[in-house]
């Protein structure tokens, strides 16, 4: 198996490889070139706020895909839930893997984290006012 971490270079480059990010490359790299820099940061940023509307759709499409009981078009042996759920990892790991984002880390202390909220517990979410579901 891949630790998240080598699941996050593995997507980042296959994307790259693939031309994801060909084009904004181009148009960060001008702005960096011929404008001094100027904006380019805003443009990245604006790019990956796409990328984050990107993974939102995987789980719309996951979502579809329980909704209505689907196999996947392209993988018709799975259920269609399971394999938007694959794209919406490999959505979350290319972006963590191209921006350098330590998700595996965030994702064992965010565990440790969760396993004390009082918020989390099963008798605080049974209370009024818990966390229903």
């Amino acid at each position: 198996g891949y630790t998240i971490a080598e699941l996050c270079r593995l997507c980042s480059e296959a994307a790259t490889k693939n031309g994801w990010y060909d084009q904004i490359d181009n148009v960060v790299g001008f702005l960096e070139r011929e404008m001094g820099g100027k904006d380019a940061a805003f443009v990245k940023r604006l790019f990956d706020g796409n990328r984050h509307m990107l993974i939102t759709s995987e789980v719309a499409e996951s979502f579809e895909g329980l909704r209505k009981d689907k196999m996947d078009d392209h993988l018709p042996h799975l259920p269609a839930v399971a394999v938007e759920m694959a794209d919406t990892l490999i959505r979350i790991f290319d972006y963590c893997g191209k921006n350098g984002i330590p998700l595996e880390r965030a994702v064992m202390e965010k565990m440790e984290y969760n396993a004390q909220r009082a918020d989390h517990k099963p008798e605080n979410r049974a209370k009024e006012g818990g966390k229903k579901f």
